[in-house]
C-alpha cells in the first residue's frame, strides 16, 4: 500500500495568520493565508491543491482508459476549477469542474466523452469527493 504525506503550519488567528503547506516528497512548498483563500491574496490555498490533485488523478485515469481501449493518448491537459461556497454556517467545496483537452489517435468525440465520464467517476480523488461535491467534466479533442 502506498502512503503519501503532506503537512501544514499555521501561525496566529484566521484573518491575520499565515502558514506554509508542504508535500512530503519535497516537490512543493507554498505559503497560504486568509487572503489567498478567501480574497485575491498571494499564495496558494487548500482548494487549489485539491484542484491540482484532482486534475492530475483524472488525467492519469483517462490516459489509462484510453490506452486500454487502444486510442494511444499523446497529451492530456486538464484544469480543475474548485468552488468554495458558504454551506450550513461555514464553508465547503460544492463543485469541481474538470476541463480536459486530449490529443489521442483514432478517437471520436463521443468515445472521448464516455471515457472522460468514466475517469471522472472512478479516479481515486473523485471517489473521495463524490458524496459531498458535484463534479462536472468537459472533454475536447485537439489535434
Amino acid at each position: 500500500m502506498r502512503r503519501s504525506s503532506a503537512s501544514a503550519v499555521w501561525e496566529k488567528d484566521l484573518v491575520h495568520g499565515r502558514g506554509i503547506m508542504k508535500l512530503g516528497s519535497g516537490a512543493f512548498e507554498g505559503q497560504y493565508s486568509y487572503a489567498s483563500r478567501f480574497e485575491q491574496g498571494k499564495g496558494t490555498n487548500p482548494e487549489e491543491l485539491i484542484g491540482a490533485a484532482h486534475a492530475g488523478c483524472f488525467s492519469m485515469a483517462l490516459a489509462h482508459a484510453l490506452a486500454q481501449a487502444g486510442y494511444e493518448p499523446e497529451r492530456l491537459e486538464t484544469s480543475a476549477e474548485v468552488t468554495l461556497d458558504k454551506v450550513n454556517g461555514g464553508f465547503g467545496i460544492t463543485h469541481i469542474r474538470l476541463a480536459t483537452r486530449v490529443k489521442a489517435q483514432r478517437i471520436d468525440r463521443n468515445t472521448l466523452l464516455k471515457h472522460a465520464e468514466d475517469a471522472k467517476n472512478n479516479c481515486p480523488i473523485s471517489q473521495a469527493l463524490k458524496n459531498n461535491v458535484d463534479i462536472e467534466v468537459q472533454a475536447e479533442l485537439v489535434s
